[in-house]
Formats: structure tokens, sequence, C-alpha cells
């Protein structure tokens, strides 16, 4: 990946929402209905001890982009407004209410009083204010947040508990965006802390757990908060949540995960393998799934290399790719192949399977046009240069590296050599940053189709080096249009532009499985597949 020229905080949008997601793993499940087995009356207290795969060295929700650890510290935090999972309608949560222009320029929250953080400071429109200024200088850990509010022209303070965020540009996701963790807000105290302090000690929110104790490798704990009243109109439960403790423990072998919760040493499990399936569903487990909204994982490509500048070159890798294959193969059951760049739960998805289909003859083709002739060994070479492309990955799911063999299997079958280069998690953000890199496997999860312009759009990160085109174009304006069938129409040429340029290599869909104590119920789902555990209870 190549030095990127431009540090404007609107360019780091996707890196977040890339290591978001790429810890997670895909697998199946009983549905996405979020409760576990077993019935009875909700009852408070106890504790729930749920074993994750990695940890983010990280317990600032703004900061925070993995998945295992976005489990526990969006339980702290509570944000402007909350997304339906089944509809994907936006509803109230800290803000009861809110007004946004007709050229969607400007967005009124009227706050919820009698709201206060776990410190005892309240809610204002004031301590709003102070979070969305303090984003822009989060640094390279805030980039999702940061990417949300780019293009601020000012948030204003209009009344007590009335704010006003205005941008210079249309930006119609910017609703949807306020319903995410990475905006969730923080008590004044917190935002004046460095980046780097809030990391290490973590941060007063208003949310329904407080965190009590966070060891780096090890554990997330966290407590009931007492007197929390101001919960998501989603949630079932008012008032304060039922368990009186969380427990987060990292455990990165996922059979040790699927034994922990057979012997019932934990009460849930993240990531659950495909290789655990058959046990865990033959004991007192439920399995639950939701698919990932968002941009599939796939193949990123450095369009910038010689080698991928070349249409060609990209769209015979991407005919050479057999989805179905890996999905089967490597995915817990369930998982779909890819039928576009965006998953088919994502807002304004276009079914482009036929673009995605394997054809390894049109692929040999397609190389044979780009003066790519077959050696000896089969790999084939041009002006006595092998086709050779490497791909770098990490090491946060345990589906990533047999997924990867198999891609190296099907593009040496039309005559690329695909190296694999296994880079440290804590390396993915300085990898895209540098852009030192051919392709690397990714996805990123959004409830909302506008990650497409946080991913592939010139103006912003381009940490694929996409050259500009009238993607940009379309990516623009439909940030920018208020019309939804407007949107949808220029959602759907995106995508299209990105498949048949194979700008990217959508290869698998993700799902989030995890396994579930039968003793737990209510473990629900949010938009993003991610947990929500305030109407979680044990018994």
């Amino acid at each position: 990946m190549t030095a990127l020229p431009d540090f404007r905080p609107s360019r780091w949008a996707p890196l977040a929402a890339l290591l978001t997601t790429s810890v997670l793993l895909t697998a199946c499940g009983s549905g996405d209905d979020g409760s576990g087995g077993g019935s009875g009356q909700a009852k408070s207290g106890g504790t729930l001890t749920f074993a994750v795969g990695s940890d983010a060295g990280c317990v600032d929700p703004q900061q925070v982009a993995s998945n295992d650890t976005i489990y526990s510290v969006r339980q702290t935090v509570d944000s402007l407004t909350d997304q339906d999972p089944k509809t994907g309608k936006i509803v109230p949560w800290l803000a009861k209410s809110w007004d946004i222009s007709a050229d969607a320029t400007t967005f009124t929250f009227h706050l919820r009083s009698g709201v206060t953080f776990s410190d005892g400071s309240k809610l204002t429109a004031q301590v709003v204010k102070d979070n969305f200024d303090a984003v822009p200088q989060l640094g390279a850990l805030g980039t999702l947040a940061e990417g949300y509010l780019s293009g601020v022209k000012s948030t204003a303070v209009v009344d007590p508990l009335t704010v006003k965020v205005a941008f210079k540009q249309p930006n119609a996701q910017f609703l949807q965006a306020t319903s995410t963790h990475s905006l969730g807000i923080e008590s004044s105290a917190s935002v004046k802390k460095s980046p780097q302090q809030k990391c290490s000690d973590g941060v007063v929110g208003s949310g329904p757990f407080v965190l009590k104790q966070y060891v780096q490798n090890q554990s997330v704990t966290l407590a009931r908060r007492t007197g929390y009243d101001w919960g998501s109109s989603l949630w079932s439960k008012k008032g304060e949540a039922y368990l009186d403790k969380l427990v987060f423990k990292v455990v990165p072998e996922a059979g040790v995960r699927a034994g922990s919760l057979q012997s019932g040493q934990v009460d849930a499990i993240g990531s659950v393998g495909k290789a655990n399936e058959a046990a865990l569903k033959g004991g007192q487990v439920t399995l639950q799934s939701r698919a990932n909204p968002g941009v599939v994982f796939g193949l990123g490509l450095n369009n910038a290399r010689p080698l991928l500048k070349d249409i060609k070159v990209r769209q015979a890798i991407s005919a050479a790719v057999d989805r179905k294959q890996i999905a089967d193969t490597v995915f817990p059951t369930g998982t779909q192949p890819a039928t576009s760049i965006l998953a088919h739960t994502t807002p304004d998805y276009t079914d482009l399977s036929a673009d995605l289909a394997l054809d390894t003859a049109k692929a040999k083709s397609l190389l044979d046009q780009a003066g790519w002739k077959a050696g000896g060994d089969g790999i084939r070479t041009k002006d006595g240069k092998k086709l050779t492309l490497t791909i770098s990955w990490f090491p946060n799911a345990a589906t990533n590296q047999p997924a990867l063999e198999l891609v190296q299997q099907q593009l040496k079958a039309v005559g690329i050599d695909v190296v694999l280069k296994q880079l440290p998690v804590t390396q993915f953000a300085t990898t895209l940053q540098s852009g030192d890199f051919d392709v690397v496997w990714a996805n990123t999860t959004r409830a909302d189709p506008d990650i497409l312009r946080s991913s592939f759009s010139t103006q912003l990160a381009n940490f694929y080096h996409l050259p500009a085109s009238s993607l940009d174009t379309a990516l623009s304006a439909q940030a920018a249009t208020t019309d939804t069938a407007k949107r949808k129409q220029l959602v759907g040429e995106s995508q299209q532009l990105i498949v048949q340029n194979a700008y990217d290599v959508p290869v698998v869909e993700l799902q989030t499985q995890l396994g579930v104590s039968n003793k737990v119920h209510d473990l629900t789902f949010d938009s993003g597949s991610r947990v929500q555990l305030h109407d979680t209870w044990i018994g």
C-alpha cells in the first residue's frame, strides 16, 4: 500500500470499518431472533461470561474497530439514535426526535432530559457538541467516527437539550451514523482525555453498563449501571439492565471457546468455528447467527499496482474465484457466496451474481488478451516476469487462512501465482495507510450502503487506489440525495461499476455466529450484527 498524500480525517473512514469486521467469523445458526433456549420469567441478577477470540487493545467505543471488543464496550455508551435490525428504520435513543433539512445538510437533535453519565454529569447539547468536535482529533484509531463526521461545517448548541449539526455538503448517511457505537456519546471529562488515555483506561458513558476492569489480552469486566433509565426505544425492558455483571474473556482458540461453553465455564462465545458446530448443536447450546450488512469479504486490490492497473487482469482474478467452493468448504453452514460487493442484508443491495460466476475459460482468455502467456510451470509470464501477486492477511479470524489457500489454488489453475503473507493484527492499520500491498483480505460492516463511498471513493481515503471515474459521481450523488428511489438507483449503479470493473473481488458474505447457553435469554443482535445485552437475562 503506497503512502497517502492527504491525511484529512475524512480519508480514514473505511479503515476502522475494515478493522471492525475483518475479525468476524461466519457461521450458521438457529436464526436471528437472538433468544436463547428455555423459557420462564425474566429475572434480574447474575453474571454473563462471554468468550471472544481477540482483544483490540483499546476500550474506547469511538476508537474500537474490532467486533470482539465492540461486543463489550458497546454496552457502556448510548447513541443519539438506534437502528432497527429488521427494518433498518432509525428510532429514538438519547435523542427523542430530530429534524433534517430538505437538502440533508443540517440535522437537529432534541435530547431526552434526565440522562446522566456514570460520573453523575448530565447529558446536554454541549456534551454532544464536545464529542463531535473532538472526533477529528482521535487519530488513526478513530477513523470510522471521523469519516461519519467528515465535511462537518459546525456543531451548534441551540438550547441545553437541542444540538444542530451542519455539513458543507448534503450528507444523507449521517442519521444512520448517529446510531453506531463509533458515535456513542461520552462524558465531557472523557472527551478531554487523550485518545491513548481513553484506549487504556476506558471512558465514562451513559450506557447500561460501566467498565470496571480491563486487562489487555485477558478480559473486560462491566457492572450494571444503577439508575439507568433511558434505553433505546427498541429495547423491551425499561430501566436498568437485568444482569449484574458482564465478563468478556479473551480465548483465541475456537476449540477452547467451544469446550468452555459445553462445560459451562462460559455462557456465550463468539466466532463459532465450522469444526465445532456439530458438538455445540448436540448440547445445551443455541447457535445464533445474523448476516453482516456492508462490504463482503473479498480481495481488496491495490489498483495502483502495475499488474492490477490492467482491468483484464483484475477481471480474470474475479472470474477465476469459485466463491461457492470457498463458502461451502471453509465457512460454517449457511454462509453465502458473494453476489455483489454488498451483502444481501444491506439496504439497496443489487444481485450481481451473474457477474460473479466462476468462469475459468473467461479468466484464461482475459489473461491471454493481456499478454500473459502460460509458462512451463503453469504460471504465466510477460516480458520475462511471472504473474505473481501477494495477498496480505491478518490472523483475526480462523477462516482467513483456509479461505485464502483455496483462492491461491483457484488462481494457480489459471496461471496466477499467489503468495500469502501473514501480518500481525496490529499492523492492519499501518499496512492500509502505507499502501504497501498488492491485495488485502478484508470486509467492512455497516448497515448503510454509504459504506461503498467510505471504501471506494477517490475523494476519501481511497486505500485501494482506484482511479477517478464515474464511480465517484455515483457515490457522491447517493450520499447527497434524500429521494429513496434515486438513492437505490445510484447505489445499484455503484455496485455494478465496482463489480464489473473488478476494483475489488467480492468472495463471501459474512455471518456473525454465536454459541449461547440455553440458560441465557434475549441476547440479541443489533443492526450491525453486534450484540445488545441490556435485555439479556440468565435463568
